[in-house]
C-alpha cells in the first residue's frame, strides 16, 4: 500500500491520525492496487463536490452532503464531464498533446522511494507542448473561489490579484512590466496572495497540487532528470465562474462551446509559485508521516485547522474521538457570531476549537466577564433560567409592516457542477421545485387548499413552466414574499429574470417585496432603524431559546414553534431532494412517481412551517 496523495493529505494532519490507522509498515512500500485508488479517488471527489455545491453565490445554505450516502455518487457523472472537459481545452489553451482519462489507470503517473516508503500520483492533465510538461490538476470548483481575492487603495475600486492571459490566470506580480501597483498597495496584494498558502482554508487545491509536485520532483531526482525540471509547470483546471452555456445540445447532451463572450467552460490558474512556495512545508509533512509512522502515538493532539471541523474534509475520527467532549448542545462554540473570539482578562483572545483545548467546554464554562455582547448575556440567561427571551415590541412593530398576502416560498434547487440549460453557469441553482403557502390575513392559510407545488417531472428544462406558475400564484403588485433566509429566492428569481427577460419586470418587483423570517427572530439592523428603534434595540435579538443552541436553521427554530417533524418524512432535507432529483434517470417510471411525490411532500412541509412559526410568534407576543 504506497503512500498516494489522498493518503498524503490524510496522513499529515496530526500525529495521532496515523496511530489511529494503524499502518502495518511492510505495505507501506508496495503498489496501491487500482481499486483502492479509485476508492480513495471517490472519496476525495465526493467531498469536493459536496465543498462546491454548498459554497455558491454567498447564499446562506445550511445543509451539507452526507459523504457515506451512496446515492450521491450520481453526480460523479457531472464531475467525469467536468475532468474531459478540462481534458479538451488543455489542448486548446496549451497546444501540444494532453494525456488524460476518466480510468485512472490510463492517467500519466509518478512515484519514488523513500526508504521503507513508497510514493505515488496520478495526474488529471499530463500535457506537453513546446519542450514544456504542463502538469495539470482538474477540480470541480469554479475561478472565483480564487478572483475573489482582491486588493486595492482605501475608497478606490478592488483589483482581483489574478490577471487572465488566454484562459490561463497568472499571479500579478509574475507578469512582466505589470503595473501592479496602480491598482493596489503591494503589501495588500501579498496579504491576499498569502491566502493561497493555507491549506486548510482557500489554498487546499494548491497544496494538493503542491504534493504532486513533491512526488514528480522525487521521481525525476531519484531518476537522474532533475535539469528536466525546468520545463515542468504546473496548474489548477477549474469551471469558469463566467461561461454562459448557449444551449447547444449533440445527441441530447450539453456541447460546451465557447460562449458568446469566447469563454471557454474551464479556465486554468497558473500554481508555478504558489506550489515552489508550499515545497517546503510539504516536504515538512512528508517527514513527519515517517516519523509519524515509525512512532506512532495514541496522545490526545490539540484540536485545529487540521481537523476540518464542520466541513466536508472532517477527520473521520473527529466526531467519535477526537471531538467527541465537544457538547452537542449549547457548547461554548455556541454562542453568536462568536467568530472572532473572546477577550480575556489580560487581554488576550481565545476562539473557535482553542476553547475546546483549554478545556471551555459549554457555553456556561465561558467567565461571565468574558461576555461583552449582550446577545451573549442573553443566550447565557436563557441557558440559566431555562426561559426564553422575547423583544415583543420590536417583533410585533415589524410584524404590522408585512403586506397581505404573506407568499410562503421555498425552492428547492439543483446547484450542478456544469450548466444543464441555455443561460446557466457553473453551480447556478438551477430551481427544480417550489413550494407556495398563501397566508390571505394574519393566521388565515390552510395547510392544502391554500398550497401549490411545482415539480419538474423530468430531467429535462422546465424552468419557463416553473416561472409562468410562480407568476400565475403570486401578485407582483401586492402581498409580501416570505421565506427563511429569503435572500436565496430572491437570488433564484432575479436569476430567472435575467435568464428569461420577457418575465422580467414582475419577477423583479416579486423579489423586491421579500421579508424575512430571520428578521423577525434574529434581527435585521437597518429594518429596526427604519422603524424607530435605538441603536442597542437595533443589535439585539428579538428572540432566544436555549434550545437553538446559537443557531437559527429551521432544524433548530421548528422544534421550538411547532410539534411538525421531518423525521417521519421519506425525503427529510434538502440535500436529500437534490440526490432524487439528480437520480430522475436512473430510476423506474413508478419509483420516480414515488419519490416525486415523496419531494412535495418535503417541500410543501417547509412551507407550511413557516406558517406554523409564525402563528406561534403572534401568539408569544399577545
Amino acid at each position: 500500500m504506497a503512500i498516494t496523495k489522498t493518503k498524503f493529505l490524510e496522513y499529515s494532519r496530526c500525529p495521532r491520525y496515523l496511530a489511529l490507522e494503524k499502518i502495518e509498515k511492510d505495505k507501506l512500500n508496495a503498489d496501491v492496487s487500482y481499486e483502492e485508488y479509485q476508492k480513495e479517488e471517490l472519496k476525495a471527489k465526493i467531498e469536493e463536490l459536496s465543498d462546491s455545491m454548498f459554497e455558491v453565490n454567498n447564499d446562506v445554505i445550511t445543509s451539507k452532503i452526507d459523504v457515506v450516502n451512496k446515492q450521491l455518487q450520481a453526480m460523479l457523472d457531472y464531475y467525469k464531464i467536468v475532468e474531459l472537459e478540462a481534458g479538451k481545452i488543455s489542448e486548446k489553451t496549451f497546444k501540444g498533446h494532453s494525456k488524460y482519462a476518466l480510468n485512472t489507470k490510463e492517467q500519466e503517473s509518478f512515484d519514488f522511494h523513500d526508504e521503507f516508503l513508497k510514493y505515488i500520483c496520478y495526474v488529471d492533465i499530463y500535457n506537453e507542448s513546446s519542450g514544456n510538461i504542463n502538469i495539470i490538476e482538474v477540480k470541480a470548483t469554479t475561478s472565483r473561489k480564487y478572483t475573489k481575492l482582491q486588493a486595492g487603495y482605501p475608497k478606490k475600486a478592488k483589483y482581483s490579484i489574478w490577471q487572465k492571459i488566454n484562459n490561463i490566470y497568472y499571479l500579478k506580480d509574475q507578469i512582466k512590466d505589470y503595473d501592479l501597483l496602480k491598482e493596489m498597495p503591494f503589501n495588500a496584494y501579498l496579504k491576499q496572495k498569502e491566502k493561497l498558502l493555507n491549506r486548510y482554508e482557500i489554498g487546499r487545491y494548491f497544496y494538493d497540487l503542491a504534493v504532486q509536485r513533491f512526488i514528480i520532483e522525487q521521481e525525476y531526482k531519484e531518476t537522474n532528470k532533475e535539469q528536466e525540471l525546468a520545463n515542468i509547470h504546473y496548474y489548477l483546471g477549474v469551471l469558469n465562474e463566467n461561461y454562459i452555456f448557449d444551449g447547444t445540445y449533440e445527441n441530447g447532451q450539453p456541447k460546451y462551446l465557447p460562449d458568446l463572450k469566447n469563454n471557454e467552460l474551464i479556465t486554468f490558474f497558473n500554481a508555478d509559485e504558489i506550489t515552489f512556495e508550499l515545497l517546503p512545508i510539504v516536504k515538512q509533512d512528508a517527514q513527519k508521516i515517517k516519523e509519524n509512522i515509525q512512532n506512532p502515538s495514541f496522545k490526545e493532539c490539540p484540536l485545529g485547522a487540521y481537523c476540518g471541523f464542520k466541513k466536508q474534509t472532517i477527520c473521520k475520527y473527529f466526531k467519535e474521538i477526537c471531538g467527541k467532549k465537544i457538547p452537542s448542545k449549547n457548547s461554548s462554540l455556541a454562542y453568536l457570531n462568536s467568530g472572532f473570539g473572546f477577550v480575556k482578562e489580560d487581554g488576550t483572545k481565545i476562539k473557535g476549537l482553542e476553547l475546546i483545548n483549554q478545556n471551555y467546554l459549554t457555553m456556561l464554562d465561558i467567565p461571565q466577564t468574558w461576555l461583552k455582547n449582550p446577545n451573549h448575556l442573553i443566550q447565557r440567561n436563557c441557558l440559566l433560567t431555562h426561559t426564553e427571551y422575547i423583544n415583543k415590541a420590536k417583533i410585533s412593530k415589524a410584524l404590522s409592516k408585512i403586506e397581505y398576502p404573506i407568499y410562503h416560498l421555498d425552492f428547492e434547487t439543483f446547484p450542478c457542477p456544469v450548466p444543464r440549460f441555455k443561460g446557466e453557469w457553473p453551480y447556478i441553482q438551477s430551481p427544480f421545485e417550489f413550494s407556495l403557502h398563501i397566508e390571505k390575513a394574519p393566521g388565515i392559510c390552510d395547510k392544502y387548499q391554500d398550497n401549490v407545488v411545482f415539480l419538474a417531472e423530468t430531467s429535462l428544462d422546465e424552468r419557463l413552466n416553473l416561472l409562468k406558475t410562480l407568476l400565475k400564484y403570486i401578485d407582483s403588485n401586492h402581498g409580501t414574499l416570505f421565506a427563511q433566509n429569503v435572500s436565496f429566492e430572491k437570488g433564484r428569481i432575479k436569476e430567472l429574470a435575467k435568464i428569461f427577460p420577457e418575465y422580467q419586470k414582475d419577477l423583479l418587483k416579486i423579489a423586491e417585496r421579500g421579508f424575512d423570517l430571520l428578521w423577525l427572530l434574529n434581527n435585521n439592523h437597518d429594518l429596526y432603524k427604519k422603524l424607530g428603534f435605538n441603536e442597542k434595540d437595533c443589535t439585539t435579538i428579538n428572540y432566544y431559546h436555549e434550545d437553538l443552541s446559537g443557531s437559527y436553521s429551521i432544524k433548530k427554530t421548528l422544534p421550538v414553534f411547532s410539534n411538525l417533524s421531518y423525521q417521519d418524512l421519506e425525503v427529510k432535507n434538502g440535500t436529500e431532494a437534490i440526490i432524487e432529483y439528480a437520480n430522475y434517470d436512473k430510476m423506474s417510471a413508478e419509483e420516480r412517481k414515488i419519490k416525486q411525490e415523496a419531494l412535495k411532500v418535503y417541500c410543501a412541509q417547509d412551507t407550511w412551517a413557516m406558517v406554523e412559526i409564525l402563528n406561534t410568534l403572534r401568539q408569544k407576543i399577545k
